[in-house]
């Protein structure tokens, strides 16, 4: 599926080393959805119960909708599509997709209207999916269980929308794209400030790893930014061989467009932490979700936030986690209200 590329002139021979990240991004267009800076905070009684340092990266409180990681990206997906004169977003992942309900919610605020896809059939509605419906967005399902086959539908979408004379512009699953990479850069900027004035220097970044396009961004920020700690995804999707090179690939993308000459290294993917398959919750993330609860005041996502905290509880009290840790709290809670009770944390 092509996806439109940034208008932004890509510059040439090396950076000159006098122009900030912040000048490099300015040069993109975005328009503006997150609450910035999301606050950083130490997790003091988590933290005692690790016996490790903990951090946490509020991106749950961006600020439109519910919060969550996706928004930082669809800043810029959305300038480009505006920007391209484009009057629909057409995008999918599963039924109880954060990206989906966000990326609808950011485009009707920018009077844009969108349409989502969704692998399966027809899904109750509850968690994401009702706030899907209740803000009347076309949803169309694909009738087929695999995930690929979203990437047939939002291209049948658009050519749908191309045959009634408009102008769709068709994002991939979880907006995972170099430009919607652009958001976790920044973010590594904000971030770098936040950890100077907490007097923090951290030996590790976590995340939940998905589409890629999270990490992808960070993994750059990290090096563009010089920062000391390893981003370390969790996947809770794909294979370990399959995510890392979907990270590596969109932040070798990223980095580019961007002009920004970074060594980047080999992408740090855990495995181990699906459970019983994507998008279901697992019974060490349900625990981990509790804890942070309990412990924090913090909710945790049930598939994504939960699991990628379940690897770091694990990492932490096997002596393998060392030195502060930082966790991007990414959002989605409204899969929390989604299936079963027994399902929930």
């Amino acid at each position: 599926m092509s996806t439109p590329s940034p208008r932004a002139e890509q510059p040439r021979g090396a950076p000159d080393s006098r122009v900030t990240a912040r000048d490099r991004l300015a040069r993109f267009p975005r328009v503006r959805l997150v609450l910035r800076p999301t606050p950083l905070h130490r997790a003091p009684r988590l933290s005692r119960e690790l016996g490790v340092p903990v951090v946490f990266k509020r991106d749950d409180l961006a600020g439109v909708g519910l919060g969550g990681n996706k928004l930082r990206g669809l800043e810029y997906i959305l300038a480009d599509l505006r920007a391209r004169g484009c009057d629909s977003l057409v995008t999918g992942a599963g039924p109880q997709s954060n990206w989906t309900m966000l990326a609808a919610l950011a485009a009707l605020r920018y009077r844009i209207e969108p349409h989502v896809v969704c692998y399966g059939s027809a899904a109750a509605s509850e968690g994401n999916m009702r706030l899907l419906r209740w803000l009347g967005v076309d949803v169309q399902f694909t009738g087929n269980p695999d995930r690929p086959s979203v990437d047939a539908g939002i291209e049948a979408v658009a050519a749908g929308l191309h045959a009634q004379g408009r102008r769709p512009y068709p994002v991939p699953r979880g907006g995972a794209t170099p430009l919607g990479a652009l958001g976790y850069i920044r973010a590594s900027v904000e971030l770098a400030a936040q950890l100077n004035s907490l007097g923090e220097q951290p030996s590790a970044l976590w995340t939940a790893t998905g589409s890629g396009g999270t990490q992808a961004g960070l993994v750059v920020g990290a090096a563009l930014t010089g920062a000391g700690y390893q981003v370390v995804g969790v996947t809770v999707s794909r294979t370990v061989a399959d995510s890392r090179a979907r990270v590596r690939e969109l932040a070798a993308g990223a980095a580019e467009l961007a002009g920004m000459d970074v060594v980047l290294g080999e992408p740090n993917i855990l495995g181990g932490w699906i459970g019983p398959g994507y998008g279901q919750p697992s019974p060490e993330g349900q625990a981990a979700a509790r804890l942070v609860a309990t412990a924090e005041g913090v909710f945790l996502d049930p598939v994504f936030g939960a699991k990628a905290m379940a690897a770091l509880i694990a990492e932490c009290r096997a002596g393998r986690a060392r030195g502060t840790q930082v966790f991007l709290v990414s959002g989605g809670a409204p899969a929390l209200f989604a299936g079963p009770p027994d399902l929930l944390p």
